[in-house]
């Protein structure tokens, strides 16, 4: 047998009482029976009786649990991987204070308002990586967010094909299952300087993967801070960079995916969250556990019919 609860001061305390009550009044009827010449053994069952009742009480009160009873966990959801740019162009300051801090943000916001899915965080500029790992821990994904900036990735230029693949990789090696919904969210400001296998997009209309294109940043666009001043290209010029709305478009078009822009501080991803909450759920988690039962009430049962008895059945204290 396994207990809920354990026995605190309250517990003891009343068990303390009761006993010091009840020493009390044996006390004291033992005493006045011997005054009056008689016995009062009649109180006996009575004592036996209320013990028993106050007894079953605290077993119901530390909630007994016996028997093993198997259920069944069934967990519905979506596999949604999210990419993000993080080349040194997102840390441009056309969208204060970065773009790369306000896809923190919106990210974050994003995984609260899709609670019961999986999340996987893959990072990529010329090579992609996977940052965290398929997972429905909200809590660790929110860090593995927050962590996110430019500094970890070894290279500076884009590769948006890269993380396409990477996360097609993933999401295929994760679930067995193909009918699983799979969602894929890129997040970039379009810079991209890769090359894509042309048979991507159609390996990705097969496996039922349309991915959700987030562009970041403006058409003006605006220079890149570092720690010695703007960022310069090999010629010694200041970078200028810009959100390449064309190519996010055409990519888009070619995957038969959906678009969307963060052009501003107040821009969000309401848009992107509604589309994921109208796609279909699917199994994601399913396990069967064996876990036993609290049944306090057989005993709170047993003592509230003590208590009925003790109520209902009376005693003469006294043989005059």
């Amino acid at each position: 047998m396994n207990w809920n609860h354990s026995l605190t001061q309250t517990e003891y305390l009343f068990i303390a009482v009761f006993v010091l009550l009840y020493g009390y009044y044996f006390f004291r009827i033992f005493r006045v029976a011997r005054l009056l010449g008689t016995t009062a053994w009649a109180t006996i069952p009575k004592f036996f009786l209320r013990t028993g009742y106050f007894t079953l009480l605290l077993i119901a009160l530390l909630g007994p649990s016996f028997g093993v009873v198997e259920k069944e966990l069934v967990s519905e959801g979506k596999d949604i991987y999210i990419a993000v740019d993080l080349s040194k162009s997102m840390d441009a300051t056309d969208i204060p204070p970065t773009r790369l801090e306000k896809v923190k943000y919106e990210l974050k916001r994003l995984i609260d308002a899709l609670p019961g899915n999986r999340f996987g965080l893959l990072v990529f500029s010329t090579e992609a990586y996977v940052h965290a790992p398929l997972t429905s821990d909200q809590g660790a994904l929110t860090l593995f967010i927050q962590s996110l900036n430019t500094k970890l990735v070894p290279e500076s230029g884009t590769n948006l094909c890269s993380a396409v693949e990477l996360a097609l990789q993933k999401q295929l090696a994760e679930t067995s299952d193909l009918t699983q919904t799979k969602v894929l969210i890129l997040l970039t400001d379009g810079e991209d300087f890769g090359e894509c296998d042309p048979a991507l997009a159609g390996q990705l209309r097969r496996y039922g993967i349309a991915p959700f294109v987030v562009g970041v940043g403006t058409e003006t666009g605006s220079t890149i801070p570092t720690p010695k001043g703007n960022l310069r290209d090999k010629d010694g010029k200041v970078v200028q960079t810009r959100l390449d709305r064309s190519y996010l478009r055409q990519f888009v078009k070619d995957t038969r995916g959906s678009y969307l822009e963060l052009t501003s501080s107040s821009g969000d991803l309401t848009p992107l969250i509604s589309a994921i909450q109208t796609m279909e759920n699917r199994l994601v988690d399913q396990r069967k556990l064996e876990v036993t039962t609290n049944k306090y009430y057989y005993f709170l049962v047993v003592a509230l019919v003590l208590i009925a008895i003790d109520i209902l059945v009376t005693v003469r204290t006294f043989k005059l």
